[in-house]
């Protein structure tokens, strides 16, 4: 019951389509611009680097504050002594964040792809995690140009950086609840890359739009 409270109130927090409001500030639906993706790239592209860094922020920050609520409603250790349960309803509510965002039920579903949120939970889970995944997205965009594979390579370190620390204990989680929390996440990079899939497509073809080429 707990788990589904977490991912209905990160949905609530995702609900909050940055780019699309800030776009109907001045006039327009995002989502019939440039890609037509209501995310930060899109927002960059086509209203500009203000728009795009409003649009980072707000929906960096909704998964973190959906994260440190459930964290501060359901606890750390609360539900399980001897366990930093909090971490697994912070994924929880993450999850929902993200489906929030891509899926909003009074958009027809039509969001962003999540990349931004999950640099929110990138920020409420760890710092060196955080620091790797500024440094692979940064790394990633700055030689090639293509925000899509920072994205993706994001998506990546999370599932990646997730599993080794609950292999060398960081979580302070129990055997099974580990195991949840790896599927759980691996759900969250699954999407990512479900959401990507039109730029792996164009990725693969050489055609995806490089960073610094304004929408059509």
């Amino acid at each position: 019951m707990v788990r589904l409270v977490c991912v209905l109130i990160g949905y609530v927090f995702g609900l909050f389509q940055t780019s699309y409001l800030y776009g109907r500030m001045n006039g327009i639906d995002i989502r019939e611009h440039g890609s037509g993706n209501a995310g930060t790239t899109n927002a960059l592209r086509t209203l500009g680097k203000k728009a795009g860094i409003i649009t980072l922020l707000g929906d960096c920050f909704k998964c973190v504050f959906a994260v440190l609520l459930v964290r501060a409603l359901f606890g750390d250790y609360a539900s399980y002594p001897g366990e930093r349960i909090g971490v697994l309803w912070g994924m929880y509510a993450a999850f929902g964040a993200i489906l929030g965002h891509n899926f909003p039920f009074y958009l027809k579903f039509k969001g962003g792809k999540g990349i931004a949120a999950t640099a929110g939970l990138y920020l409420s889970l760890d710092p060196v995690l955080t620091l790797i995944a500024i440094v692979l997205f940064g790394g990633a965009v700055a030689l090639t140009r293509y925000v899509s594979l920072g994205s993706l390579l994001v998506a990546a370190e999370l599932l990646i950086g997730v599993i080794l620390y609950g292999v060398l204990g960081k979580w302070g989680l129990s055997q099974g609840h580990l195991y949840e929390m790896y599927a759980v996440t691996a759900c969250m990079v699954v999407m990512a890359f479900y959401q990507h899939k039109s730029n792996i497509r164009q990725l693969l073809n050489g055609t995806e739009r490089k960073i610094g080429e304004r929408a059509d």
